[in-house]
């Protein structure tokens, strides 16, 4: 469902929760995915995650180095093609 994950180890976060200000280190996971996997990364996210609400966002790319988005997309075809 996703091509490759890039892991930013310790970064802070600030935010308020349940009414509090809250300060905590957290890994950034970067996913690279295609649009026709979004669903599924969300799927698995809601059923794997442990945060009630898990910080997930879908950020387009408008250019790219055509290998690389090439490559991201061989990667995520959906489970009807990795049948094949």
């Amino acid at each position: 469902m996703v091509a490759c994950g890039t892991i930013a180890p310790s970064a802070t976060s600030i935010y308020r929760w349940e009414g509090k200000i809250t300060e905590t280190t957290e890994a950034v996971v970067l996913l690279k995915t295609s649009r026709a996997r979004w669903q599924d990364l969300v799927n698995a996210t809601n059923e794997l995650h442990p945060y009630k609400v898990p910080e997930l966002l879908s950020i387009p790319v408008e250019s790219g180095l055509e290998r690389y988005l090439a490559w991201v997309s061989s990667e995520t075809l959906g489970p009807e093609k990795e049948s094949q």
